[in-house]
């Protein structure tokens, strides 16, 4: 499977873009990060996943 090189681009400059465009608040106080993510299953691979910064108070 291909990466949408655009969009994976886009979100790990801007991953508070995700709320802009599914319309949803975003959360107060907190920072998200975007990155791929490897589950080790067979090598079954997630392209982007939002994962919040640890040192975020929420």
């Amino acid at each position: 499977m291909k990466t949408d090189t655009l969009f994976y681009r886009l979100f790990l400059q801007r991953p508070e873009l995700i709320f802009e465009l599914s319309n949803l608040p975003k959360p107060a106080h907190s920072v998200y990060r975007f990155q791929s993510v490897e589950v080790k299953q067979s090598a079954f691979r997630i392209d982007g996943v939002f994962v919040p910064e640890a040192n975020c108070p929420e």
